[in-house]
């Protein structure tokens, strides 16, 4: 069984590596760059550029933050409609204290200070920044997941033969993502603001026919429900758990944070501003969306979201409906495309800091981080697939790794402020506090009223990433002690070593390693396994005839297994009274067909030989190729 499982991962690997697959490769990721133009690929953005760049996670989420909170309430019957207003008006509140606390956030690290950058400064113990660090990776996970399952319900909505095929869809969705991103696109497309700007202008009119609509048919109509009525069954639970639903709406906010250093000169200036100008577009967006929500007394549907309803009740099903929705499409997608860009980032900065795998820290091809692109991929398909792409199934799952960021990031900057003070210091400290307290409190209230529907998953998930981050920031700490040296004490010695060929018979394979192996000026063992004494004289009589090039070792093995007495020999050679070799070197003849399809047609002893002596410690193995030509 063993050796059918590595026969299987040895023709995966020659598959990967086989040129028709690097061509393939290059069509869809592109030709591999220069390390050097890893900086040129790097624009300076007017702040008003990156604006719908930056905004894009932030801003799409109105598509589905409203009504993420009212369906909460949607069980207490039409009686509950107008909670969406006030519970929409305390996260635009939120809003607000968030971005003006970021804003602190921008002063203090102009060089651009997410939460892992501003706990790992403020804190002498790694845990605050392990807890920020993979509360955003969680988040990024979920963002992702709930963009695209957000997204394609928005067609869905518009095209119900979709419905069906809404998990498909948003995995494709996924898989275009990676492509594009492991291309490189995502971090040089300035074309990307475009959709953004597109879907601002459809929320502005849509807003503004709302207000065009009321104005002549009343600000309360005939769907318009009862404002201030208290349905059977409401309780401060139920609007905890809508408000923190509704909260799904604020994630986001750090992405300007994390971006100073693209931001044009001055850096500080320009993303305070981008701030502020988000926070004024998201808000009035929130308030106008919901509030023509509440007139038109839109509920709920889990086939047709509230964004479409709305524009459908306004404008029909016609070109301008289109617009709208395929406009929030492509702005969701959007959000999930940016998320591709701050997981690998993150992640790869956390790697380099020894807590995460360093494998996150490579670069492909296209210069990215395309390990954590396709971890992020993989991640966020699990999520889609279990959740079958629903959003409101996502929601329970969503933002509290945000808001746990966030309280660390706040408490990391009321300790700075602390320490360093400076102009203004108590007014900031004073930002600072009510933001830390305000966003804990929120993310106490997810913690709560969300357990049951699933936040319990993260609030397991994220001790488990942090123990595994220990664990392997201990991993490499040991490693590093091991393999130190002292330079002036520890010098490379010549040892004694024994060369041992894996033998088959007599033919060029084992010409060409016998070859090899009699140029390396060691002692050289050739060793040949047989099943029966018959092949054993057969192997040895030829081996005289060819003229013994160098000393022959034949095994019996009664249970046709070439490992096991391969094994023996080795602990024999191991416990030899005549002198211990200080290693074994084993050679193993490989040959190598020509196309790929042939490595079916032999089996992989090879690889299955290397992968069993490599627990020997003192052992070490070379394999020889012999590449044949048809």
């Amino acid at each position: 069984m063993l050796e059918v499982i590595f026969s299987i991962l040895a023709l995966l690997a020659i598959w990967y590596s086989f040129a028709n697959f690097t061509n393939i490769k290059r069509i869809f990721i592109g030709r591999p760059m220069r390390t050097k133009e890893l900086n040129a690929q790097h624009t300076k953005l007017f702040w008003m550029l990156a604006l719908p760049i930056l905004s894009a996670d932030l801003y799409s989420s109105v598509a589905y933050g409203p009504e993420a909170g009212v369906t909460e309430l949607i069980g207490l019957g039409p009686a509950a409609k107008w909670f969406i207003l006030p519970i929409t008006i305390a996260s635009v509140v939120l809003l607000g204290i968030l971005i003006l606390s970021y804003i602190m956030g921008v002063i203090a690290y102009p060089g651009g200070g997410g939460a892992y950058a501003i706990a790992k400064d403020n804190f002498k113990r790694a845990w605050p920044s392990l807890i920020a660090s993979s509360s955003l990776l969680v988040d990024y996970v979920l963002t992702v997941a709930v963009s695209v399952s957000a997204a394609v319900e928005a067609v869905s909505s518009a095209y119900p033969a979709v419905q069906p095929f809404e998990t498909t869809l948003a995995m494709v969705v996924v898989l275009l993502l990676v492509l594009i991103n492991l291309r490189g696109v995502a971090e040089s497309a300035v074309i990307f603001a475009w959709p953004t700007f597109i879907f601002m202008a459809c929320m502005v009119v849509l807003i503004a026919t709302g207000l065009l609509d009321e104005v002549r048919h009343g600000f309360v109509q005939s769907t318009t429900p009862a404002f201030g009525t208290f349905p059977q069954g409401l309780t401060t639970l139920l609007i905890l758990k809508a408000f923190s639903s509704a909260c799904s709406a604020l994630t986001g906010i750090e992405t300007i944070s994390n971006a100073v250093p693209i931001f044009r000169e001055p850096k500080q200036k320009s993303a305070i501003k981008t701030y502020i100008a988000l926070g004024v577009i998201t808000a009035v967006t929130l308030l106008g969306f919901a509030y023509h929500l509440y007139v038109k007394g839109i509920a709920p549907d889990p086939k047709n979201t509230m964004l479409s309803q709305l524009a459908g009740g306004y404008f029909g099903h016609g070109g301008i409906y289109q617009i709208i929705i395929w406009s929030t499409f492509v702005v969701l997608i959007l959000a999930a495309n940016s998320t591709f860009t701050g997981f690998p980032q993150l992640s790869a900065i956390v790697a380099a800091d020894g807590y995460l795998p360093r494998a996150l820290t490579n670069r492909g091809d296209r210069l990215g981080y395309s390990n954590g692109i396709l971890v992020l991929a993989a991640l966020a398909s699990i999520l889609i697939i279990s959740f079958r792409a629903q959003t409101n199934a996502l929601i329970p799952l969503y933002a509290i790794g945000v808001f746990l960021s966030f309280t660390v990031a706040q408490i990391g900057l009321l300790r700075r402020w602390k320490r360093v003070k400076g102009p203004n210091w108590p007014l900031k400290f004073a930002i600072n506090l009510a933001g830390s307290g305000l966003t804990a409190v929120v993310a106490i209230i997810f913690a709560f009223t969300k357990f049951v529907d699933g936040a319990w998953v993260v609030l397991i998930v994220l001790p488990l990433i942090i123990t595994f981050s220990y664990i392997v920031k201990r991993h490499y700490t040991q490693v590093a002690l091991e393999l130190r040296i002292d330079p002036k004490e520890t010098h490379p010695t010549r040892h004694r070593v024994i060369s041992i060929v894996l033998v088959s018979g007599i033919h060029r394979v084992v010409n060409n390693t016998v070859t090899f192996a009699n140029s390396l000026g060691t002692e050289v063992i050739a060793v040949y396994v047989g099943f029966d004494d018959e092949s054993i004289a057969k192997m040895e009589t030829k081996w005289n005839e060819w003229g013994s090039p160098c000393r022959l070792v034949t095994l019996k093995s009664s249970y046709r297994s070439i490992l096991e007495p391969i094994s023996r020999f080795i602990q024999t050679l191991e416990r030899w009274e005549g002198g211990k070799p200080d290693h074994i070197h084993i050679i193993v003849p490989q040959f190598i067909p020509k196309k790929w399809w042939h490595n079916i047609l032999h089996n992989q002893s090879a690889l299955l030989l290397r992968a069993w002596l490599f627990r020997h410690k003192d052992v070490i193995i070379t394999t020889v190729p012999y590449h044949l030509q048809k």
